[in-house]
């Protein structure tokens, strides 16, 4: 049984000790052979440092570790190149951070190609003769392969200035490779974000973008086939479409992929289905994020987007979408042309792991609540069809909210924040569910599938209780369960439930609770 390369991201170490390995090497091949200069974003732990270091062993022609690859007879292995890494490893929380950790790489850089820097304490400069002088050395072009090259801004993103003054530093780096191009062959950097070529990449217009382009959709993660292929010593027991709905889900306009990292915990850790990836780092600035921009949190399950959006980003002007995008809380679930000839994506959260885990952080740090107290409630109620049970619950839920939450702001005059609530639990049960689900006389704050019901809910804040009693009326008035009517599941149809809910600004809690069952005289009241 092959072994499980748990945290390896050196190729020949994978190759020499079998280890599991997925064959990536036809899209390295294909990138090497169209591209000089090329960009890929993917999310943290999917593969970008293996498959950087893999060009390494290419370029250095180590035809030994590709016995049986894509590349092993389409490759001219006597032809060696010097290769020149620079990896943003460690914590990198200031400028002195950077400088350290640059000399560091440089230097091991410098012992591998035999060659001195007169330059060496402008570390820039020192960048500039590596590239120089092993090409002179050599007598060949040089290939500089630059791994997370966003992660020294990314690690100060919620500091604008510190994340600014990062920027610069490497935007000065960065620039060296403009004007080297005589002595280049290829050049490849990997990150999580696409910062705009104005501010990180000035004048590197040859630079090409290939994390949408779709014979690269697969360059990182694992497709189905690759788990029944690759894993099958392993798939003892395990169901498929389980794992699927766990861990799969990200789309990068290929196939539909796998995260790596939580494949291979998953086998490794018992095949027990938890939050792998999600727990490898927590992500604390989006919630400031949410926090700042009164984010309607139903919209991440019903999002469009253009395609600038998802092209890139800068420092100061972060968008939630892009940044969730771009950190694998979000991905691709349709792609379409507008009337106006424009491409526009609907994303998705990608799979159950990040749909439980992102919620349940979001409803500890925003809500600062444990999402465990009312999970059971909440789901065997809806389930049940229980709604007299599912008001209770709700009521004790907004109950224990703590106080200062509502301190210094007027977030419980808005119904964004009760829906948002409401939505990050339903939503840390794992259902499936719709927000602001399109209708053609309007939109449903939310609509939600569980078991054989169907639940049509919208939301409404009033002063006092005089102005009740409009939310159920209005879904009646707009007929939003009609798209809904001719539903099946499981060969029968599903009942749908109206349930109009009203929240009281004085008292931060429901004071109105009204539901129907369409097409069914079952209902009740306040």
């Amino acid at each position: 049984m092959k072994k499980l390369p748990v945290g390896i991201q050196t190729f020949s170490e994978i190759r020499e000790d079998n280890y599991v390995y997925i064959d990536k090497t036809k899209e390295a091949y294909e990138l090497i052979e169209n591209y000089k200069y090329a960009f890929l974003s993917r999310p943290r732990r999917f593969g970008k440092s293996l498959f950087l270091d893999t060009l390494r062993n290419i370029f250095e022609g180590k035809k030994e570790f590709f016995e049986g690859l894509y590349i092993e007879n389409r490759w001219d292995w006597k032809t060696k190149y010097q290769v020149i890494k620079i990896s943003w490893d460690g914590k990198l929380r200031t400028i002195e951070d950077l400088e350290y950790t640059l000399k560091v790489t440089l230097k091991e850089n410098r012992e591998r190609l035999g060659i001195e820097c007169e330059e060496f304490e402008h570390l820039p400069s020192c960048f500039r003769e590596l590239i120089t002088k092993a090409y002179q050395k050599y007598n060949q072009k040089v290939v500089v392969l630059i791994d997370e090259y966003d992660k020294p801004i990314l690690d100060v993103i919620e500091e604008k200035e510190q994340a600014k003054e990062h920027r610069e530093y490497i935007k000065g780096l960065y620039s060296i490779l403009k004007g080297s191009d005589e002595y280049l062959k290829f050049v490849f950097l990997t990150g999580v974000s696409k910062f705009s070529k104005a501010s990180i990449f000035s004048g590197l217009n040859m630079l090409s973008d290939i994390s949408l382009d779709e014979p690269y959709g697969n360059i990182c993660g694992y497709t189905q086939y690759d788990i029944k292929r690759s894993f099958r010593e392993y798939l003892d027991d395990v169901d498929l479409k389980k794992l699927k709905t766990w861990y799969n889900g990200y789309y990068f306009l290929k196939d539909s992929v796998y995260n790596p990292f939580d494949i291979l915990k998953f086998f490794a850790k018992g095949k027990k289905y938890k939050n792998y990836w999600f727990v490898s780092g927590t992500p604390t600035y989006l919630i400031k994020l949410i926090q700042q921009q009164n984010y309607f949190l139903p919209k991440l399950s019903n999002l469009n987007v253009g395609e600038d959006l998802l092209d890139s980003f800068d420092v100061e002007n972060i968008r939630l979408e892009v940044i969730l995008y771009q950190s694998g809380y979000l991905t691709i679930d349709e792609v379409y042309t507008t009337p106006f000839d424009t491409i526009e994506y609907k994303l998705k959260i990608p799979n159950k792991e990040v749909q439980i885990s992102l919620n349940s952080f979001i409803i500890e740090t925003l809500f600062e609540q444990n999402p465990t107290n009312f999970r059971s409630n909440l789901y065997l109620s809806l389930a049940n069809g229980e709604l007299e049970e599912f008001k209770k619950t709700l009521t004790s839920l907004f109950a224990s909210i703590p106080y200062n939450n509502y301190i210094n702001n007027k977030i419980y005059e808005y119904e964004g924040f009760y829906a948002s609530v409401i939505y990050s639990y339903l939503q840390s049960l794992g259902l499936d569910i719709i927000g602001e689900d399109v209708t053609n006389l309007g939109r449903i704050d939310l609509t939600l599938f569980i078991e054989n019901k169907i639940y049509i809910i919208e939301f409404k804040v009033v002063k006092d209780h005089k102005e009740s009693n409009s939310a159920l009326k209005q879904i009646k008035a707009k007929n939003y369960h009609q798209k809904y009517l001719n539903s099946k599941s499981s060969n029968s149809t599903p009942e749908i439930y109206l349930v109009g809910i009203e929240f009281s600004k004085k008292y931060k809690n429901i004071c109105s609770f009204e539901w129907e069952i369409a097409n069914n005289t079952k209902s009740n009241g306040k």
